[in-house]
């Protein structure tokens, strides 16, 4: 007997409405046969979707290959037209989508050169390192604001250059001065700094997760951390091409936009898995929507990809005894039941390196040191440690599969729990934590396979044949806890109380989503549909405890979303540096 899944109307999707204005694109009521907006129109084929748009006479701005789309500026007429058009599959507003980084912690104000990150040594980074291995030759493309040139990021520990690409996806321009002016924004810097600066400290310890791997800039997003759907299709894309050419094994998507769809419905979603089927490891960014439950974003929830959320030291690195999950980290389930985030890693005012001139540095210099170091919270950061790892174990042991790789990583983390032994229970629920906090050493020596997207058909997945669902439900009170297996495993727990993780791993696998499981509420994804709330560290303002106020504006307007949803931009709350 098939499960039922009972979802109820507390979804984020459905109760959440807070929405930043930079978040989305709107257009006034009064103005609908004129103004235009950006699509992504979908079909069979690209050359298909070309032709589509040469017969309505309009110009396409973004070939999106990978997902079989082009993207155009298209009036609300053409676009009811275009729904109905026997080619087109489907058509997409061209949404925002921003990083999920924010500036957070606490400045010393000391002057320094280099420093103890401390992310490493908590991930037992560095017992790799003493081993040898360090990343070496393994491609990683960060996907974000660009990247400034510094030489802790610029070259390996050999003093070799380690930039082995640079694509501008705004511009879809490949050259070494395609990042201008490197990285305006300071958000592609840090992340990258953190998954390889070669940077040490003056006992040898290096600043970074793998020091030793060669990195690729893809940039898809501007100086304020935002970037548009058609960007970011357009530059996995170009990873996708230029795997075999840059070496690139591991994509490292340290952004969230809001999930409105099904996973597979989804543009960025859809080329994620093109990456993932090329076996491209994709690390992405559970969200800072947290805590609340079903607040994790796209593309972190496609259940193939490793899904990072974030924990924290307490800003007392060496004293694990009160480290904690960070409260902003997004929490599953997905809308589809799948356990997410996969794992955790430090995400809690984390050192990187950032330009002075870029826009981080200066609309927060508080959080700006010694020329070089910024100190920035955020999913974004603990995606950067995970794609670190994966670059390690891809080292020493060749090559597995991403399936392989995301098993071995999974297996080797460590829940977080409460008591000893037998009285143990989880200290926070699998929708927060997943298999728990990442440990390099333990990824990179275990030969665990088997445990990861078991039940899963990419393949048929891409095509449309077949989708997936995982083994969250919700009970009558509201609870969420995890079915059991139907082969091997009980009844689920609730996600409230938490429970003893035995084996090691999480439900990573899946079973084919079919009209037969129940949604007792329902929830109806519109072609104006809920959105959840972000996180924008742009328009934000920092006060002198370094709380941050994380969407900037307000509009007390009401405007037309995009494919016919109203809804009102607002502020959110107040988030603590952690």
């Amino acid at each position: 007997m098939k499960p039922t899944r009972k979802f109820r109307s507390v979804s984020a999707f459905a109760a959440l409405s807070l929405i930043a204005i930079t978040a989305i694109t709107f257009f006034a009521r009064d103005d609908h046969s004129t103004s235009t907006l950006s699509y992504i129109v979908q079909g069979k084929s690209l050359s298909e979707m070309q032709s589509v748009m040469s017969e309505y006479g309009v110009e396409v701005s973004h070939e999106l290959g990978i997902i079989r789309a082009v993207a155009a500026e298209l009036t609300e007429e053409q676009v009811i037209e275009l729904r109905r058009h026997e080619a087109v599959r489907r058509v997409y507003s061209n949404d925002a989508v921003e990083v999920a980084g924010k500036p957070g912690g606490t400045n010393s104000g000391s002057s320094y050169t280099t420093v103890d990150t401390h992310y490493a040594s908590l991930v037992n980074a560095h017992a790799v390192h003493n081993m040898g291995v360090t990343g070496a030759g393994v491609g990683i493309a960060v996907l974000d604001t660009g990247l400034w040139k510094h030489d802790g990021i610029r070259y390996n520990p050999a003093g070799r250059t380690r930039l082995t690409g640079l694509y501008n996806a705004m511009t879809d321009t490949e050259s070494k001065s395609a990042v201008s002016g490197d990285d305006p924004g300071g958000h592609g810097s840090h992340v990258a700094s953190i998954a390889v600066s070669s940077l040490t400290t003056a006992d040898g310890v290096y600043n970074g997760i793998a020091p030793g791997a060669n990195l690729i800039s893809v940039q898809a997003f501007d100086e304020t951390g935002h970037g548009t759907y058609a960007d970011v299709v357009r530059a996995i894309d170009w990873v996708v091409s230029n795997k075999s050419k840059n070496k690139i094994r591991v994509l490292n998507l340290s952004f969230s936009a809001p999930a409105r769809s099904h996973y597979w419905d989804d543009p960025i979603n859809q080329a994620v898995m093109v990456a993932w089927q090329n076996e491209i490891f994709v690390v992405a960014a559970a969200g800072n929507a947290g805590p609340d439950p079903m607040t994790i974003g796209v593309p972190g929830n496609v259940p193939y990809v490793m899904t990072v959320g974030a924990m924290t030291d307490n800003f007392t690195p060496d004293d694990q005894a009160d480290d904690r999950l960070a409260t902003f980290s997004s929490a599953g389930p997905t809308y589809e039941g799948f356990v997410k985030p996969d794992v955790v890693a430090p995400g809690g005012h984390m050192l990187g390196l950032v330009q002075g001139s870029s826009m981080l540095a200066s609309t927060y210099p508080d959080f700006y040191a010694s020329d070089m170091y910024f100190e920035m919270s955020g999913t974004s950061q603990s995606t950067a440690v995970v794609s670190g790892i994966a670059a390690l174990a891809i080292e020493a042991e060749a090559w597995r599969s991403v399936d392989e790789l995301k098993c071995k990583i999974l297996s080797a983390a460590k829940p977080a729990v409460t008591g000893k032994g037998g009285n143990a229970s989880l200290t926070y629920s699998v929708f927060q934590q997943g298999a728990g906090l990442v440990d390099a050493y333990a990824a990179v020596t275990n030969q665990n396979v088997g445990c990861a997207n078991n039940g899963l058909h990419i393949d048929n997945d891409i095509d449309g044949y077949q989708h997936f669902g995982g083994h969250a439900n919700q009970d009558a009170d509201g609870n969420f806890y995890l079915m059991g297996d139907l082969d091997s495993r009980e009844s689920g727990y609730v996600w409230s109380n938490g429970y003893i993780w035995t084996d090691g791993g999480v439900f990573t696998d899946g079973y084919l989503w079919t009209d037969g499981y129940l949604w007792t509420e329902g929830y109806l994804w519109t072609d104006g549909g809920v959105s959840s709330n972000g996180y924008i560290w742009t328009d934000g303002t920092v006060n002198m405890q370094g709380y941050i106020w994380t969407d900037g504006g307000v509009n007390s307007n009401g405007y037309i979303w995009t494919d016919g949803g109203t809804e009102m931009a607002t502020m959110s709350s107040w988030v603590e540096p952690e």
